[in-house]
């Protein structure tokens, strides 16, 4: 895990490794360690205009496409994928399928703590 985040990223990240622990029970585990908050800025989402938004995914796209050519071979990538728009519609149609499931989760989790089924606590 801790090898391809580190393939995947375009600068080093003194505070990404991993650690092997064996625990009280005996058992040896791996563990990933990253740091919780680097305090570097984010974008605000809620106030963005959607030509902003378009921007922003764009940015984002080319930085996942970046990071992913960085961890494998990228011409194999690049010919796999091709030239037409055969793979962006098939993530769009995955992306727009995910959003919904999104959507019923979040849903669910919503009727799980009306109902008591859960315990939620807010403002954390």
């Amino acid at each position: 895990m801790v090898n391809g985040q580190r393939l995947q990223q375009a600068f080093t990240d003194i505070f990404l490794g991993w650690t092997r622990v064996t625990g009280l029970d005996g058992q040896v585990r791996d563990f990933y360690v990253r740091q919780l908050r680097d305090g570097k800025g984010s974008a605000d989402l809620d106030r963005m205009p959607a030509t902003g938004m378009e921007v922003y995914a764009r940015l984002c796209g080319w930085t996942l496409a970046r990071a992913h050519a960085r961890s494998g071979d990228r011409i194999a990538i690049a010919s796999y994928l091709g030239a037409g728009s055969t793979f962006e519609e098939a993530m769009a149609v995955f992306a727009e399928a995910y959003a919904d499931q999104n959507e019923k989760d979040y849903a669910e989790l919503l009727n799980a703590i009306k109902s008591g089924r859960i315990e939620a606590q807010t403002g954390i």
